[in-house]
């Protein structure tokens, strides 16, 4: 323990010298430290000051990290439009993070008016780099109509894109898609799997979440031949972005966001 603490603060020192010459790398690294305590007390402050220093020299990751800073008001009093600009320079770099986090603040209203086309372009550009939360949200936008044309298929698409990556979020609405025939042929079968994979993941804030997952996962399971049963109920499709979307609100709230 006590050569880990050791290591820790050489580490400090060693970032410290460059962060102070202007080093943009050396200061973000610096920031992270004081804002995780590592090698140093935590200080909020001090992490806020130099993030922005590396900020303002263009480092993307800087840039966004900078935005969620200010989104929560961590070292700093909280500003959602100082947020937006942080997250919409480090967006314009490619950063896929910020993408996302810019995507939810204009889904959000957060710093800017709300704007569900500018939400989905945003989490399309970071779903098409691979950040899996953003492709359970491009997908939602499908299911939903929501910014862009309502589209089954996509939403299918990008949905298992994240489902298959560990997106509890993706894999409720997949369940969701299957348990009522939105899009796809009805499959109990399917969504029963998907269900017991979001149950069996981290789901969100409460039981309201859980609940559809949970109640499908003990209606395959409480039944004896429940396979059999499950598997006659096949059929029935519905259109997708309908008003029966609202049934997929059990999934909801697991949109991240400001990371």
């Amino acid at each position: 323990m006590g050569k880990r603490l050791v290591d820790r603060e050489r580490i400090f020192r060693w970032f410290l010298g460059p962060a102070q010459r202007g080093n943009p790398y050396a200061q973000f690294n610096l920031a992270l430290l004081y804002k995780n305590g590592q090698g140093v007390e935590t200080d909020m402050r001090q992490a806020f000051s130099w993030m922005r220093l590396s900020a303002l020299q263009g480092l993307a990751f800087a840039q966004n990290q900078l935005g969620a800073m200010y989104y929560r008001g961590v070292g700093t009093a909280n500003s959602d439009a100082e947020a937006v600009y942080w997250f919409r320079r480090a967006a314009r770099q490619g950063d896929p993070a910020a993408q996302q986090n810019l995507g939810q603040m204009y889904r959000r209203g957060r710093g800017v008016p709300v704007n569900e086309e500018m939400a989905a372009r945003w989490f399309g550009r970071a779903a098409e780099q691979g950040v899996s939360s953003a492709q359970a949200l491009l997908g939602e936008a499908y299911l939903n109509g929501r910014g862009v044309a309502a589209d089954c298929r996509l939403a299918q698409a990008w949905l298992r894109k994240a489902a298959v990556r560990g997106e509890v979020h993706a894999q409720c609405l997949l369940g969701s898609m299957y348990a009522h025939g939105t899009g796809v042929e009805r499959d109990p079968v399917q969504a029963l799997m998907w269900y017991s994979m979001a149950a069996e993941g981290r789901l969100g804030p409460g039981p309201v979440q859980r609940g559809g997952a949970v109640r499908w996962r003990e209606r395959g399971a409480a039944r004896p031949g429940a396979g059999s049963s499950l598997v006659s109920q096949r059929g029935r499709k519905r259109r997708c972005g309908g008003p029966e979307q609202s049934r997929c609100a059990v999934c909801d709230g697991a949109g991240r966001g400001a990371g």
